[in-house]
């Protein structure tokens, strides 16, 4: 991998590029920032190129592919405009803690309402549709979007019995292979990209059973074969690993699809309930 600048590396490879590996350069060197935080898919669409193209320019220029390619430009963009000012809901040495209470608080409600803004009602109620249907449902996920994975499993278990979390990546491929016709993954995945999963899903979709993926990215490799895409709002760099922004749009939307399924059986969710409350009363002091 290049140690300078990513934009010195593109400079310097400019007239060895092919036509199309050159509109891939041009898009990147003037949307630096936006680049950052587009998934490849989204990069080859905006600079009119293959995705392929993508691929063959990021290792031409020495990266091991996208994402690594992905992570210098961030680098590089925060060491061009000072310190870290590039990056999402970042504070900064100069922030008071007032402004940094405001600038998170602004970060994590932009978060939402751009969730909200990506709300499609019919997937929603598709994937309502599977999950209320569903003989088992895994909840899995990977680093941060498995804690957002085991929330959910907790919380509809506290109305229905068939959700279960599954957090190790052997233990999601046994699962998935195990897996019959009427069972259901549920996926969290912000990039919709890593291996694991992709592996998980096509290992459930070859027996048969269905598959919802929450996801940052419509076009990302994982919302291609999955059943059902729920699309979160929240946009971080590739220096924010699991912000807490991206968590929350997550949950999010995990809170208005546990209302859709619950909604569809409000006097069956309230006695579970019941059931449920009594169960731990005696545990509380």
């Amino acid at each position: 991998m290049p140690n300078e600048s990513v934009f010195t590396v593109i400079s310097n490879e400019y007239y060895n590029l092919t036509a199309a590996e050159k509109k891939a350069a041009d898009f990147v060197m003037t949307h630096q920032t936006q680049a950052q935080n587009m998934s490849i898919s989204e990069f080859a669409s905006e600079s009119g190129v293959a995705e392929a193209t993508i691929s063959r320019f990021c290792k031409r220029l020495g990266y091991r592919g996208y994402n690594a390619f992905k992570i210098a430009v961030a680098n590089s963009v925060v060491s061009l405009h000072g310190e870290r000012s590039s990056l999402l809901g970042e504070v900064t040495k100069q922030d008071s803690f007032d402004e940094v209470c405001k600038k998170l608080y602004a970060t994590d409600v932009a978060a939402i309402t751009q969730t909200l803004e990506l709300v499609e009602p019919e997937q929603i109620i598709k994937a309502a549709d599977i999950l209320e249907k569903a003989d088992k449902v895994y909840c899995m996920g990977q680093g941060g979007s498995m804690i957002i994975a085991q929330e959910t499993a907790h919380l509809f278990t506290t109305v229905l019995g068939n959700f279960f979390p599954i957090s190790d990546s052997h233990m999601q491929a046994i699962t998935a292979t195990n897996m019959k016709p009427g069972d259901v993954i549920l996926y969290f995945s912000y990039s919709g990209a890593t291996r694991d999963m992709l592996d998980t899903i096509a290992l459930a979709k070859n027996v048969g059973a269905k598959t919802i993926l929450i996801t940052r990215y419509q076009y990302s490799p994982g919302a291609k074969i999955s059943d059902v895409v729920l699309r979160c709002g929240a946009k971080e760099s590739p220096l924010q690993l699991g912000s807490v922004a991206a968590r929350i749009s997550q949950l999010f939307l995990m809170d208005v699809l546990f209302s859709e399924v619950c909604r569809r059986r409000l006097d069956d969710c309230l006695e579970a309930r019941i059931r449920i409350a009594n169960a731990l009363v005696d545990k509380h002091v």
